[in-house]
């Protein structure tokens, strides 16, 4: 029976993938097997020996020790795509709100004097102050164009508008089923000086960290738009409210405000809601409850952050799953030591990414505890399960 923690509310379309003669589901357990996590911060979190897996009901995984997990041997799950439709429609909706002063000329008519006979002039009035551009053949800049990105662009391409791309993690497959509706280029100032709008959805690194700063901004066209539904960080917010209030920036539109943006005319603020979707929630969360349980009961991982992509039909005895240091003669030591007592290897996968390695062994037969302390021992090796 496997223990699962639950942090945040999971959508039951997700904990039902969880059969309950195999999981335990609470949000309340010492020393679970698995966790699953919307947005809590686990930073802080100290880990159980027990834990083998985090699963993230969601992209960003800013919120997650990654690092520290990896020496643990805690394979770290996320669910790219999973709530990308969500992001790109609200993407679209604030880039026309902002486009078109929706938000300002709203608030505006709200505030009309209650008699209804003036109406009709004073809107007049208020249509010749708050006109604002179409989007259709301007030109938009997406910066990261994976998952959500990528469907901003196709968006934007079918709403009339000139797309730029600029990914350079993005692979050479990816560009070319891009091409038609995205030109890419290798260099992000095309997109600073040369766009009227510009959207980010790009994860939070160190390199991404502040993209948007007083640099950037000053090489932008002069009433560019700003979209930032990635990572709050992503952006430098001090510069861009002083570009707000300059009028360099003519309106931001962002899924993190902070208190200096919150009331001004030209920002539209939402709390966090780019994902927030039941759609979105569900999708979310059924991919990871399969992915999690795929690798609790198989061993085999999908969308890990920190493992390699491994997956395979099992034999029809026990298997061995080991992640191990990237290294020399580590295949070699794992064989000759279940050789040495006696046991063949049915099948065999290796995968490496960065300065870990994740190999799979698979028996026809059962494998005697004593193997995996053996396997334990081995100088690199960082965590080994035996799954029945």
């Amino acid at each position: 029976m496997f223990k699962v923690l639950t942090y945040n509310k999971i959508s039951d379309a997700g904990l039902r993938k969880l059969s309950p003669e195999k999981y335990t589901i609470s949000k309340d357990m010492e020393d679970p097997d698995a966790i699953m996590v919307r947005s809590a911060p686990l930073n802080d979190l100290e880990f159980g020996p027990s834990l083998k897996v985090i699963a993230r009901v969601g992209a960003g995984i800013n919120t997650i020790p990654v690092d520290r997990c990896t020496q643990a041997g805690i394979c770290v799950f996320n669910t790219p795509g999973g709530n990308a439709n969500a992001v790109k429609e609200l993407v679209i909706c604030t880039m026309i709100m902002a486009a078109r002063n929706v938000q300002k000329a709203s608030k505006w008519v709200k505030e009309l004097p209650g008699k209804e006979s003036q109406y009709g002039g004073i809107v007049e009035t208020g249509k010749e102050v708050f006109c604002g551009p179409e989007i259709m053949g301007k030109k938009i800049g997406v910066i990261g164009v994976g998952a959500v990105g990528s469907r901003v662009a196709k968006a934007c391409h079918a709403l009339g508008m000139d797309v730029i791309g600029y990914d350079p993690y993005l692979s050479h497959l990816r560009v070319l089923e891009l091409k038609g509706d995205v030109k890419m280029v290798d260099d992000i100032d095309e997109i600073f000086t040369t766009c009227d709008f510009i959207t980010i959805h790009t994860p939070l690194t160190d390199e991404t960290r502040q993209l948007i700063n007083a640099k950037s901004i000053s090489k932008m066209k002069d009433k560019v738009y700003l979209i930032n539904f990635a990572r709050g960080p992503v952006v430098d917010n001090d510069a861009v409210t002083d570009a707000l209030i300059s009028g360099k920036i003519a309106a931001f539109a962002s899924d993190f405000p902070t208190e200096r943006q919150m009331n001004m005319e030209n920002v539209i603020c939402t709390p966090h809601l780019g994902a927030g979707t039941p759609e979105a929630e569900e999708n979310c969360a059924v991919m990871a409850a399969r992915q999690m349980r795929e690798y609790l009961e198989n061993g085999n991982i999908t969308n890990s952050v920190n493992f390699p992509d491994v997956s395979f039909v099992r034999a029809e005895g026990d298997r061995i799953t080991i992640l191990h240091e990237n290294k020399v003669g580590m295949l070699g030591l794992f064989t000759d030591n279940v050789a040495s007592n006696g046991l063949n290897i049915e099948n065999l996968v290796n995968r490496a990414r960065g300065d870990v390695a994740y190999t799979i062994l698979d028996f026809n037969g059962e494998v005697p505890e004593s193997v995996i302390k053996e396997i334990e021992a081995i100088d690199g090796v960082i965590k080994v399960r035996l799954i029945h």
